[in-house]
């Protein structure tokens, strides 16, 4: 079998799973499920780089019992994870079920998962260590097992490693004939068709993976066909060299007792040969050691199966899934959305918020938003969310840790009890800036002209003329902006608020004819060099031209100070939001102004300035 040459080496590698495949990274592993409404869930989980790992652990054989180890445990980790998401679940807990959780603070599954786990082990030594002791002492090599010549016990220990073998491969042939494992089959297919997609060197697409062969030299069959193979050598040597030495004469029982447990004792030394033997021939492409692959490759082949479209689709999501998390650390981890206790999903989800930076705070608000109920009653809410509800609080969660502000996903925030919409456009109005709206509306007075420099989203525009209009004060409100997009979300907030407001595109007083009782404005006031240095939800997200106050900080406050006596009234005020540390250097701009005001706000920062000309 010729295999195309390599052009891109990689250490990417996995196993199939239910209805899909998990591909694991130098830092991190990722899993690709399609669940029945037909959709691809991701899981993702970072995982210490083999460099950052201890001297032991990577010595040669020692690397590869540790390897298998933890292979083992990841493996069937994964896998019951997989069918939490391939296989519907759409009973209720039992009673039974719900006590333990309750009473006890047991979970039935997780106790189901560790004994499958034990049981899975314990049939594994059945079969493949006590069954062929058992056949072999079926034989006329029976009494040579503890006795007689070296080549004797040599022959029985070879026959009964032959029949192991046989039984590994029956075991295999036969799995496969059960229709959910032949699915697993055909996704381990388009596992080694993927990778050897990328070191062909294409595109992962569907049609391409598909021309691509489905056997591949780094596969875990042929790690364990290999490790069959040294196990019938080190068994059949040690047995020759130890045997007579461990075994007790006329104690028949209680030798074959001795020889599982020998037999089990050496799984570490066969499981190290057989990785350094594995990575030997993975490294090489000559003829001569395609010999020792041919077995292992020929077993790929009932191992695995040509894959349907989708589950090619499932291989190429968890292989740029874990590609891109090797490439940029900063890509966070992913979990599947199976049905479950709520209190559970909560406690993760703050979990992998604190991990990234994000407040606690908001995942409760993204609980309490997407499940309709008070976020003062999420915290002690205790349900069972169906996996719809997880797909949706899980797709904001995941949305999130992108670093994309929380409003930004949702499309919209309360601003003094109105519904702005927001977007990339704008900034998302902050809550201190609902002060700044009441200082307006505290100063507002009949038949007031107010304008609104740089709205943004028009929140305070909005609640300035709503509230003034609660109180039948006949007051007009004029909101200006440089952004066209900026304006056209503040019109659709006005429209949806039903908020009488006269929108103007201006860079600041550029286009303002008329003269106000009131100038309000949230102007940019960040010093460009700190823009950097901003939460990324912030520098990433929100439009920088609402951010950037100049070298200072102060540029904007400069212009409306040397600008607004021509556009405001006798007696008029302009109210201004101000960054932290620049009230005293903005009151020094109005230098003409009767009398000024710093006003703290609720967290008494020095917030917001007055000034009465």
């Amino acid at each position: 079998m010729k295999e195309k040459k390599q052009k891109n080496r990689t250490y990417i590698g996995g196993q199939a799973v239910m209805e899909g495949v998990m591909l694991k990274g130098k830092t991190a592993y990722a899993t690709a499920v399609r669940d029945p409404d037909g959709q691809i869930q991701i899981e993702s989980k970072r995982i210490k780089p083999e460099e950052q790992k201890s001297k032991f652990s990577r010595l040669p054989f020692v690397r590869g019992v540790i390897n298998f180890v933890s292979s083992l445990v990841l493996g069937n980790k994964v896998l019951m994870r997989s069918a939490d998401v391939a296989i519907e679940d759409t009973d209720q807990p039992s009673k039974a079920e719900k006590w333990l959780a309750e009473k006890h603070k047991i979970e039935l599954s997780s106790i189901l998962n560790v004994l499958s786990t034990i049981l899975g082990v314990a049939l594994a030594l059945v079969i493949f260590i006590w069954l062929p002791q058992f056949i072999t002492d079926l034989t006329p090599l029976k009494g040579y097992q503890t006795s007689g010549s070296g080549w004797n016990m040599l022959w029985y220990n070879l026959l009964e490693g032959g029949i192991r073998l046989v039984i590994f491969l029956l075991y295999m042939i036969l799995i496969g004939l059960i229709p959910s494992l032949k699915r697993v089959y055909m996704c381990h297919g388009a596992e080694h068709k993927t990778i050897t997609c990328f070191e062909q060197g294409k595109e992962l697409t569907v049609e391409n993976v598909k021309t691509c062969s489905r056997v591949h030299d780094r596969c875990g069959t042929t790690f364990m066909f290999i490790v069959m193979i040294v196990s019938i050598l080190v068994f059949s040597l040690a047995n020759v060299v130890i045997g007579k030495w461990i075994y007790v004469a006329g104690q028949d029982v209680l030798n074959k007792i001795i020889r599982i447990a020998f037999k089990i004792l050496m799984l570490p030394v066969i499981a190290g040969i057989s990785y350094e033997i594995l990575r030997l021939l993975a490294k090489t492409e000559h003829p001569f050691f395609l010999i020792f692959k041919w077995p292992g490759l020929l077993l790929q082949r009932i191992t695995t199966r040509e894959p349907t479209d989708d589950m090619i689709e499932c291989a190429i999501a968890a292989f740029n899934t874990v590609k891109a998390m090797d490439e940029d650390e900063t890509i966070p981890e992913r979990v599947f959305a199976v049905a479950g206790k709520m209190s559970e999903l909560l406690k993760s989800t703050k979990a992998r918020f604190a991990a990234v930076g994000v407040e606690e705070d908001e995942a409760e608000w993204i609980f309490a938003l997407k499940l309709d109920i008070p976020k003062s009653a999420v915290a002690s809410e205790e349900r069972i969310l169906k996996q719809a509800e997880v797909k949706e609080i899980l797709a904001v969660v995941d949305e999130r840790m992108t670093g994309r502000p929380l409003w930004y996903i949702f499309g919209d925030t309360d601003f003094y009890g109105y519904k702005i919409k927001v977007d990339e456009r704008v900034l998302i109005p902050r809550r201190e800036t609902e002060e700044l709206a009441l200082h307006v509306i505290g100063s507002a007075e009949e038949e007031f002209q107010i304008l609104d420099l740089c709205t943004g989203s028009g929140a305070i525009a909005i609640a300035v003329a709503k509230e003034l209009e609660k109180k039948n004060l006949p007051v007009t409100v004029t909101a200006s902006d440089i952004s066209e997009g900026a304006l056209a979300l503040a019109k659709e907030n006005a429209e949806a608020n039903g908020a009488n407001i006269k929108f103007i595109k201006s860079d600041l007083f550029s286009r303002i004819r008329s003269r106000y009782n009131i100038i309000v404005s949230n102007p940019p006031y960040i010093p460009s060099a700190e823009i950097g240095t901003l939460q990324r939800e912030v520098k990433d997200h929100e439009p920088r031209l609402a951010l950037d106050g100049g070298e200072d900080g102060l540029d904007y406050y400069r212009r409306i100070a040397a600008d607004a006596p021509k556009y405001l009234a006798r007696g008029g005020m302009i109210i201004l939001e101000v960054g932290e540390g620049q009230a005293e250097k903005v009151v020094q701009l109005f230098k003409y102004a009767d009398y000024s005001i710093i006003i703290k706000d609720m967290a008494g920062v020095k917030r917001f300035v007055k000034i009465v000309i």
